[in-house]
């Protein structure tokens, strides 16, 4: 025990000083690799999927901008045809301004009418007092049966991709989340709301839900109201234009 001590104090201090600083910063490296480990993976496991959505989302512009240089050769194209490319330009542009408004593209303005929808104001009313999502379909059926040519809900525009679902205390239609109340707007002929009085289904359906469950209807005919754009995207992916009757296969 004597010999270790004579020994331990015979080495220099400057060893011991230098021996204690190396240990301490072997230590404070490895904590340091440590906790920088776990950091780095994750990095690199977030890095993946951001490079992805860039790489797809610069493939649908490079697309897009495919497209439109398509399009613009085949305006020059038929601009160069003759004399007659001037109308036949003019009867395409109309088609194309056609298929928008039938799509919803394009915001309208006309005679048509307003319907107010919101939840029964009784005491101690139940869920069936409240607006559905199957009232506000009911409704937008109705208004196409009786000749509505443009519809919207809380200005969002109803097409034929458009889907009315509950969500929780809200109501999705297309991509937005409404509340009530509703307000459901039409632009159809003058006497688009005599015609709805007409429908039995809809006479069944105010008896129902109004008269029954308190439900709040209101409506208002106007000369003028306004049915915004489908402010969505049109993606069709498995459809394709139909042959015409008379078209050689």
């Amino acid at each position: 025990m004597n010999t270790l001590l004579a020994r331990a104090r015979a080495i220099p201090s400057w060893q011991i000083t230098l021996a204690v600083a190396l240990l301490v910063l072997g230590f404070l490296i490895a904590a340091q690799l440590s906790a920088e480990g776990p950091r780095v993976r994750y990095t690199t496991q977030e890095r993946s999927p951001l490079v992805e959505s860039a790489q797809s989302l610069q493939s649908q512009q490079d697309a897009l901008k495919a497209r439109i240089l398509e399009l613009r050769n085949q305006i020059g194209a038929m601009e160069s045809q003759g004399p007659g490319s001037a109308d036949s330009l003019k009867a395409l542009y109309a088609s194309l301004e056609q298929a928008r408004i039938g799509a919803g593209l394009i915001g309208l303005t006309g005679p048509g009418i307003v319907f107010r929808l919101e939840d029964s104001s009784q005491p101690g009313a139940g869920s069936d007092s409240l607006v559905s999502a199957q009232d506000l379909r009911v409704l937008v059926q109705e208004l196409w049966l009786g000749g509505a040519e443009a519809v919207s809900i809380n200005d969002e525009r109803v097409t034929v991709s458009t889907a009315v679902l509950d969500i929780g205390g809200s109501v999705l239609v297309n991509s937005a989340y409404l509340a009530p109340p509703y307000k459901v707007t039409a632009i159809g002929p003058g006497d688009l709301y005599t015609r709805l009085q007409a429908s039995i289904s809809f006479r069944e359906f105010v008896t129902d839900r109004v008269e029954h469950h308190g439900v709040g209807l209101a409506v208002a005919q106007a000369n003028a109201v306004d049915v915004p754009a489908f402010a969505g995207t049109v993606a069709i992916r498995f459809g394709q234009p139909a042959a015409s009757p008379g078209a050689t296969p």
